[in-house]
């Protein structure tokens, strides 16, 4: 039997996840990795320029397409990074709104007290 989701090369996506999938904050360490190792060979199977080499690959196509329901660590991790593809990432900030001033304070005078 010959193993599943083997990749040449490790999957990156700068564009939506530029530091990296672990330092995002939105996979774990595990997934992060898992997505590294295996996203290449997970891509191209949902994408179907890859044919599946065993059953373990072929379940992975049929969840893709949504006959089935994710099981395995490969199915739930890469359904869990199509879903983060999908979300809006939410912006929060410490800052509150900048004071603007009214014209009627005069900031030109500084005291300098140099006793």
């Amino acid at each position: 039997m010959q193993q599943s989701f083997v990749a040449n090369r490790r999957f990156f996506d700068d564009q939506n996840f530029p530091k990296g999938f672990t330092r995002s904050g939105r996979f774990t360490l595990a997934e992060g990795n898992l997505l590294e190792k295996h996203g290449n060979a997970m891509q191209e199977l949902e994408a179907g320029s890859r044919q599946p080499v065993n059953e373990e690959e072929q379940r992975f196509i049929a969840v893709c397409k949504g006959e089935q329901e994710a099981t395995s660590q490969y199915e739930k991790v890469w359904l869990k990074y199509k879903q983060r593809l999908q979300e809006k990432r939410k912006f929060h900030t410490v800052f509150g709104k900048k004071r603007i001033a009214d014209g009627g304070e005069d900031f030109s005078f500084v005291d300098n007290d140099a006793d």
